[in-house]
Formats: C-alpha cells, sequence, structure tokens
C-alpha cells in the first residue's frame, strides 16, 4: 500500500460511492431484518457532495478510492445546550484496506472539516451489534449516548 491521501470527494466519483453505498448496507443488512430485501440507498451522496453544509471525504490509494465518509451539519435537538452540530456516515472502507487506519484518518479529516467550522459537537449512529464500527468509533473518542431500542 502507498502513501493514503484523504481528500473531498467529486461528483464524478459517485458510481463508486454508490457502491460504497450498498456495501454498507450489505453489512447492516444482519443487523435490522426491516430492511427492504433490494433497491434501498441510505444517502443522497450527490447532494453531500454539492452542498455547502456537507462534505465527502474519500481515502485515494494509487488512484483507486479504497474508503468514504461525510459530515454534515444538522440541527440539533430543541432541549440540547447547542443549536447545531456535525453528524457522521457513510463510512466505508473496502475490505483489502481494513484494519490499515483508513477509516481512522477520514474521521479525522471529517472532525476537522467540523472544527475548522467552529463546531465542538459530533454525533454518529452504529448499530448495537456492529462490534467493528463500534470499536473504531470508540478509539476515535466517541462515546455511546443514546440507545435506541426497538420491540422484536
Amino acid at each position: 500500500m502507498s502513501e493514503i491521501k484523504i481528500r473531498p470527494a467529486i461528483i464524478s466519483e459517485l458510481p463508486t460511492l454508490q457502491e460504497f453505498e450498498q456495501g454498507i448496507i450489505a453489512t447492516e443488512r444482519p443487523f435490522n431484518e426491516c430492511l427492504k430485501p433490494e433497491g434501498i440507498h441510505y444517502y443522497d451522496i450527490g447532494a453531500l457532495i454539492e452542498s455547502d453544509n456537507s462534505i465527502v471525504m474519500v481515502a485515494e490509494d494509487e488512484a483507486k478510492i479504497v474508503g468514504s465518509g461525510y459530515a454534515r451539519i444538522r440541527d440539533s435537538k430543541p432541549h440540547l445546550i447547542h443549536e447545531q452540530h456535525v453528524y457522521f456516515g457513510f463510512m466505508y472502507v473496502i475490505e483489502s484496506h481494513r484494519g490499515q487506519g483508513v477509516n481512522q484518518r477520514i474521521m479525522q479529516a471529517l472532525i476537522q472539516w467540523g472544527k475548522n467550522l467552529g463546531f465542538e459537537d459530533f454525533y454518529l449512529e452504529a448499530y448495537a451489534k456492529n462490534t467493528p464500527a463500534l470499536t473504531a468509533y470508540e478509539k476515535m473518542g466517541f462515546k455511546p449516548s443514546l440507545i435506541e431500542m426497538k420491540l422484536s
């Protein structure tokens, strides 16, 4: 593996990023029996790339995109002390590059983007049984805050 470059995504990379989205859905499908069997999307990736309130970052290795993530400014719930926060999603690394710190580097870039805009509050969501994701996020300093529960 050569030097990984972290940079903002561009709209022409949308086909690759949509493949990543389907990889995320496939990974998360065992954690949620309510997902439709096919034809679903979590994100409007093109809108996230083009918005002034979000950024999509990619990890690039030898001109190949190997990972992704986004940060988006969201309004906070009225009962919180901060009016807005940065929300992370679309975290994905291709199998050949997992366990090499790619996700961490993408997240660091996304956190820096938010800090550059003056934000101090950062949130993300993960399935409670998705241990690899939870471990990666905990390494970055994230801690569980609120657990959503579903009656099965």
